[in-house]
């Protein structure tokens, strides 16, 4: 998820009771919830690390307790340098209780990542393998209304309270963030049940003649009736959008047909590149196209793309070819030895070595 939403999930969590129990519980709980992301920083190792270790080791149960203890050390550091003032001097910090909550935190992070397509790896490193839900996109608008408005109601009944002079008791909210919690857990059942349905209709038909190998379907940025279907067969992929409410594929008739293609020398040697065998272990439906270079430099261009982007609006997926969200290309030359590795739209090149 974008981190907004992590910080309002972690903010929820602070105002629904869990401040009740310590001084610092709502800004720890709020820092954690979107501490995972400090893999950020593995892009100064060059965009191929980069994309390696994205919702790697951070992300992970293993992960977690390291991900807590540098929230936890910071906020201390920030309560020294504040004089250890406190809203409540009868509500002093517990430091562990502080902890236990920054790694409570930090599973609502791994949980609302896992939700979304791009998956996680919770169980890194011992396993690579990738969860998803594929339930809500990458940014969520009901969800995202809801953590909202369970963290700033109680701000306007605070106002009116001070209108009339009514004395309040504790921290506020409490009520309003776990309604706001509750609401997301039922959207995801909702969103879960819809995407039961769009996956079985995809799966329940013929494409071409030919019978469905694996379906899937993935969610759409604002509605959640609408789904993207990526359905594999033997011979090609089916690209159609769902209407989970019927259910029914492809009604309007836009279903694409991708093509496996052949596969070469070149493309074996893409494959086997750092950048290869890491974008190979993430994507659900990796597909490759082959560009050749001209002389006198020569040699290839092998693009790889996840079919599971590239139904994303023209907003988020702002080229057209090979090049498209979340893809990336291995560039060979004549003799099939990496030269570079291509990121984004246009022909921006980053040269990462070849580990050994």
């Amino acid at each position: 998820m974008e981190p907004f939403t992590h910080f309002l999930t972690g903010a929820c969590l602070g105002r629904a009771g869990l401040n009740r129990k310590t001084a610092l519980a709502t800004l720890t709980l709020t820092l954690a919830a979107e501490a995972p992301d400090l893999d950020v920083l593995s892009r100064f190792g060059g965009p191929a690390f980069g994309f390696a270790h994205h919702r790697g080791f951070t992300h992970s149960f293993l992960g977690l307790p390291i991900d807590a203890a540098v929230v936890v050390g910071f906020v201390y550091l920030v309560w020294r340098l504040r004089g250890r003032t406190l809203k409540d001097p009868n509500l002093p910090p517990r430091w562990g209780l502080l902890f236990l909550y920054a790694c409570l935190a930090g599973v609502s992070h791994i949980l609302l990542d896992f939700t979304n397509n791009y998956g996680v790896r919770p169980f890194w490193p011992f396993s690579e393998r990738w969860y998803s839900w594929d339930i809500v996109f990458i940014f969520e608008p009901v969800m995202f209304g809801l953590l909202l408005l369970g963290l700033i109601v109680p701000s306007f009944f605070s106002l009116i309270d001070r209108e009339i002079g009514a004395r309040t008791r504790g921290p506020r909210g409490r009520l309003a963030a776990t309604l706001a919690l509750v609401g997301v857990v039922l959207m995801w059942g909702v969103r879960d049940f819809g995407h039961r349905r769009a996956v079985s209709a995809l799966a329940s038909r013929t494409y071409e003649g030919a019978e469905p190998l694996r379906a899937s379907a993935y969610p759409t940025v604002i509605d959640p009736f609408r789904w993207y279907g990526v359905v594999e067969t033997s011979g090609f992929f089916a690209l159609a959008p769902v209407d989970s409410l019927g259910p029914q594929v492809d009604p309007e008739d836009k279903l694409e047909v991708r093509y496996k293609p052949e596969e070469t020398p070149v493309t074996l040697a893409a494959k086997k590149s750092y950048l290869g065998r890491v974008y190979l272990d993430w994507a659900q439906y990796p597909i490759t196209e082959t560009e050749v270079l001209p002389p006198p430099e020569g040699g290839y261009i092998v693009y790889f793309q996840d079919l599971r982007f590239v139904q994303l609006p023209s907003l988020l997926n702002r080229s057209s070819g090979p090049r498209r969200a979340l893809g990336a290309a291995v560039q060979l030359d004549k003799n099939l030895h990496v030269v570079a590795y291509i990121f984004g739209p246009g022909k921006k090149q980053t040269v990462v070595p070849e580990p050994d």
